[in-house]
């Protein structure tokens, strides 16, 4: 991990919760049980930390070094490639983030549009990017599109136009949006060795299609082995086999979104089918109440168990 020389991320990225104390403080102790967890369990090798999933926006700058080095530290030897996501309202607070993620061992960085003062146009936002990118530009850079979360209505096709000249370590997206034209055009009109990583779990197979290199997501974390299934499926020809593994979680989801499913939701439930203590999400985002993830586990493992 910490030559930090190019290489492809393969397979299943897990979006990584992170772990609280009760009182709403890191656990960086869970965190080791956590990545034996991802890769005995679930076969799932790449990790991608800070995030949505982890709640990075929630948490201070110091707090987040505190997780990048964590996770970079105890993967070491475990894990195939680590990405830490240094987005943050503050041009100067996601700079230092980058910085450090390289000095910590991470295989690469993602970054998020500021989203209060939003950028208007692409080329503020390459610009944006650039900057970032800038304190760290021996690690891998991707920028991290999800416009239902930022506002920022911008095409990723459109960001990514020229971003290479501007950002030398550019080396793909983490798309999370349901816009398959765009998603498409960033495929279409990328160079060979940058990555496109597809982020939305229940969307996968519709994604590979169109030529995704590998998925970033937070089923991975406990559904890695049934997307696996997926993924050989694919590889091999047989999309019969791929869509029942993708129509299996679109029946999972759509029950669980009956319930409302969050964050908060989606890491309790990671507690209850793992046995990890993730704790409980930072406010403002509220607990589920216990009997309502109960549920949902039990629909999850009557699905996934069966098939």
């Amino acid at each position: 991990m910490a030559s930090h020389l190019p290489r492809r991320v393969t397979g299943l990225v897990a979006a990584t919760f992170t772990p609280l104390t009760e009182e709403g403080e890191l656990n960086l102790s869970v965190i080791e049980p956590y990545i034996n967890y991802l890769g005995k369990e679930q076969d799932v090798r790449n990790i991608f930390v800070n995030g949505t999933t982890g709640e990075g926006m929630s948490f201070s700058v110091e707090e987040r070094k505190s997780l990048a080095a964590e996770w970079c530290l105890r993967a070491k030897g475990k894990m195939d490639y680590v990405i830490v996501h240094v987005g943050c309202l503050s041009l100067k607070d996601s700079m230092e983030l980058a910085q450090h993620a390289g000095k910590v061992g991470a295989d690469g960085i993602a970054v998020v549009s500021p989203s209060f003062f939003k950028p208007k146009t692409a080329d503020a936002l390459r610009l944006y990017l650039q900057k970032v990118a800038s304190a760290a530009p021996t690690l891998p850079f991707y920028y991290y599109h999800i416009p239902t979360l930022t506002g920022v209505n911008l095409l990723a096709s459109d960001v990514c136009k020229g971003i290479k000249k501007l950002i030398p370590s550019f080396s793909g997206v983490k798309f999370t949006g349901t816009d398959l034209m765009d998603f498409g055009l960033c495929v279409k009109y990328s160079q060979a060795e940058h990555l496109l990583l597809y982020g939305i779990d229940e969307q996968l197979l519709t994604s590979l299609v169109l030529g995704a290199n590998g998925a970033v997501g937070s089923l991975y974390n406990y559904l890695g082995r049934h997307y696996n299934k997926l993924l050989v499926a694919f590889a091999e020809g047989d999309l019969d086999s791929a869509r029942a593994c993708q129509f299996n979680v679109q029946v999972f989801l759509a029950f669980a979104s009956q319930y409302g499913f969050d964050v908060a939701l989606n890491k309790q439930l990671m507690s209850d089918l793992s046995g990890l203590n993730l704790g409980p999400p930072r406010l403002p985002v509220i607990p589920c109440p216990s009997a309502t993830v109960a549920t949902i586990a039990e629909k999850c493992r009557q699905i996934f168990l069966q098939n």
